[in-house]
């Protein structure tokens, strides 16, 4: 199987292509300039490779939530690669592929959402080694953060950049919270894993159904007096 996936939805620009278990990456950093970046980074691993768009099986996208820019340029690029190569896509949470980062059978994970709010989901490990989803994703303010009831008695972990954001967030949670890794963003080599998943499974769209999620749609909120 052969899957190539994207994100853009953070500063963290990655693609990644899964090939029967082996996988190739590209990452890096960046305030801006995704679009030049993630168009670069898909052509080297397609390239080193020797694989072209017509060989795969998916095109996997970091379906956000994320920045409103970042996870534009994620659909629109996969749509256009996907209709152009005739391959399916596969939508993928970026708060899913920060939690396939954690090690832990519970994850919390809160991704900074700016405006004085997080993104963030509750996950837990499933059978094949993949976090599921345990509820919704949300976005509020830190103070509104909590972990499922039936969490209480059990081993967690937080992660995501949140919680470097939002020092209110760790003091909440400290005592809930067996371990907490702020610097973990979503990448593109986790979104490949996930969405192989879904492909072995027929879980797979068209590619004009390769559309960002939000979860917050007031982009110029005014400030408040």
């Amino acid at each position: 199987m052969k899957v190539l996936a994207l994100d853009t939805a953070t500063e963290n620009c990655s693609a990644a292509l899964w090939m029967d278990g082996i996988v190739w990456q590209r990452e890096l950093e960046a305030e801006r300039g995704h679009a030049e970046l993630i168009l670069g980074m898909i052509d080297e691993l397609l390239r080193e490779s020797a694989i072209r768009l017509v060989d795969l099986d998916a095109i996997a996208f970091g379906r956000g939530p994320g920045s409103f820019t970042g996870v534009r340029l994620a659909a629109s690029v996969t749509q256009g690669l996907a209709f152009g190569a005739g391959v399916p896509v596969v939508p993928i949470s970026d708060l899913q592929a920060v939690a396939q980062r954690g090690a832990a059978q519970h994850i919390l994970v809160c991704n900074d959402a700016r405006m004085q709010e997080v993104y963030w989901a509750c996950f837990e490990l499933g059978p094949e080694g993949l976090m599921l989803p345990a509820g919704i994703e949300r976005v509020s303010k830190p103070s509104d953060v909590h972990l499922p009831e039936d969490w209480a008695a059990q081993s967690s972990i937080g992660v995501g950049r949140g919680f470097a954001a939002y020092t209110s967030l760790r003091e909440t949670l400290a005592d809930q919270l067996t371990n907490i890794d702020a610097t973990l963003l979503p990448r593109a080599r986790e979104i490949a894993l996930l969405a192989v998943a879904n492909v072995r499974a027929g879980r797979v769209l068209p590619p004009e159904e390769a559309v960002p999620v939000y979860i917050r749609d007031d982009v110029a909120r005014p400030k408040a007096p």
